[in-house]
């Protein structure tokens, strides 16, 4: 097989190639050292490549092959976000003031290597995360492979951009307000934002108030299902209710769904002042009929988001960063944009803050009432298509907030209410930019999304396509 064509191989058939010995995986971990040495210098997804210590592991790899190791990952490269602990790498999150090296791998990193994964290098995030857009004074702006003009997305832009480009075959994500199903969005990916305490946030308690989780971005429905396997659990430091775990999600992929009540809405919660673009609008439209020639029961109807939501989101989302702020004092070595988030979320009372968490519970109930009438929502995953490069230069923290709901305000509810949420690739504009729909399901419940969206994939395949910069 030619080297870029195994780049391009889904995870579960590059398993699958190791566990048979068709290909090493030193093969397979050299052909992304290749791909990223050749192609990584345009896109910047990368910020750190972990060449030495990945193909010593893939060594290692081979040796358990050899020894009739099945582990479901084994030999198969990933990236991962750098706001997620790497042991002997400084976790980054986009800020020029690393601090020292992680003693330790992050819960999910340890999970991924316990199930064979290996590690073969840390994505570009925006500075603290805290934008739909991957663009650094400290490591550069990352870029979108389907159009350099355009960015990939964010917080998890590097990490979308080296999936779509063939640098690597998965990559794990964040999400808190998004950060997952938009980059997926932008860069024609599957992304899964899956439901709060699946996975692990340790060594981290919660992030963002209770926000942030993590989760795959892929090229498959089935590898997103892979990999959320290997990954999904939690600990005790997370303090959370993990889901009971329930039958393999590669399983559930597998099984086609029964016949679905699936609500379309175009709408945005209170106070979110977001213009739906045509082509986002019609991309969703477009889904919706396929779901309905999949025979499902697809009607219009919106979720009752409440006055509440669009602040409860906002306070825990500023408060969250200026949480992650206090390990990078002094303020002065971040940038102005971020500054202005930090002053915004530390002038939240903390009664205020603590009002927001406690009141999830109840927004969570009303939003969640939709779910007594219909199986899943569908949504665009963003109200425009991808930003510029650049377009938020020299803008303020608040104009950047602003501007950042009109782009996103269709994922951060869920985040909120803590539901999982997928990421479908829903075709292009006639400009070659990439769509994306949103799934949302019922509290725990991937497998039903994972079902459909492998039914849709299978009806419109999206995994063969690759960007002009691959």
């Amino acid at each position: 097989m030619p080297a870029d064509d195994l780049a391009f191989e889904p995870i579960t058939r590059q398993a699958e190639l190791v566990r048979t010995g068709e290909v090493s995986p030193r093969e397979l971990v050299e052909v992304y050292l290749e791909r990223i040495a050749r192609i990584d210098g345009t896109l910047n997804a990368f910020r750190v490549v972990l060449r030495e210590r990945a193909l010593a592991e893939a060594q290692q790899a081979e040796a358990r092959r050899k020894e009739g190791d099945d582990r479901p990952l084994l030999g198969v490269p990933v990236a991962i976000k750098d706001d997620t602990d790497v042991a002997g790498e400084v976790t980054g999150s986009g800020v020029d003031q690393l601090n020292p090296p992680a003693e330790r791998d992050a819960e999910v990193v340890r999970r991924l290597r316990a199930a064979g994964a290996i590690v073969i290098g840390k994505t570009n995030v925006p500075e603290l995360a805290a934008q739909p857009f991957t663009e650094t004074l400290a490591f550069g702006t990352t870029r979108n492979p389907w159009s350099l003009e355009h960015t990939p997305g964010g917080s998890s832009g590097g990490s979308a951009a080296a999936v779509a480009a063939g640098l690597v075959g998965a990559a794990l994500g964040s999400d808190g307000a998004g950060s997952i199903r938009i980059p997926a969005a932008c860069c024609d990916l599957f992304g899964v934002k899956p439901a709060r305490g699946r996975v692990s946030n340790a060594p981290a308690p919660e992030g963002w108030r209770g926000m942030t989780v993590r989760g795959p971005i892929t090229r498959t429905v089935a590898d997103a299902a892979l990999f959320l396997d290997a990954c999904q659990g939690t600990i005790e430091v997370d303090a959370v209710s993990a889901p009971a775990p329930g039958e393999p999600f590669a399983a559930a992929a597998a099984r086609a769904p029964a016949k679905l009540r699936v609500a379309l809405s175009f709408k945005v919660p209170p106070g979110v002042v977001a213009p739906l673009h045509p082509e986002a609008r019609r991309a969703t439209a477009e889904m919706a009929d396929l779901l309905r020639s999949l025979g499902h029961d697809v009607v219009e109807r919106d979720p009752d988001y409440g006055p509440l939501l669009s602040g409860n989101a906002t306070v825990r989302i500023l408060r969250g960063v200026a949480d992650d702020a206090e390990r990078y004092e002094p303020l002065s070595r971040l940038e102005r944009r971020t500054r202005g988030l930090v002053r915004m979320g530390r002038a939240f009372p903390a009664a205020l803050v603590a009002r927001a968490r406690a009141d999830e519970a109840a927004i969570a109930g009303r939003i969640g009432a939709l779910w007594d009438d219909v199986d899943v929502l569908l949504t665009p995953t963003f109200a425009k298509p991808p930003l510029r490069v650049g377009e938020l230069d020299g803008r303020g923290a608040l104009w950047s907030l602003l501007a950042d709901t009109a782009f996103i305000p269709y994922t951060p509810p869920w985040n909120a209410t803590g539901q999982p949420a997928v990421s479908v690739p829903a075709g292009f504009t006639p400009d070659g930019l990439p769509l994306g729909a949103q799934l949302v399901g019922r509290a725990h419940d991937e497998a039903t999304l994972l079902s459909l969206a492998a039914q849709v994939e299978a009806e419109r395949p999206w995994a063969d396509r690759r960007p002009p910069v691959a």
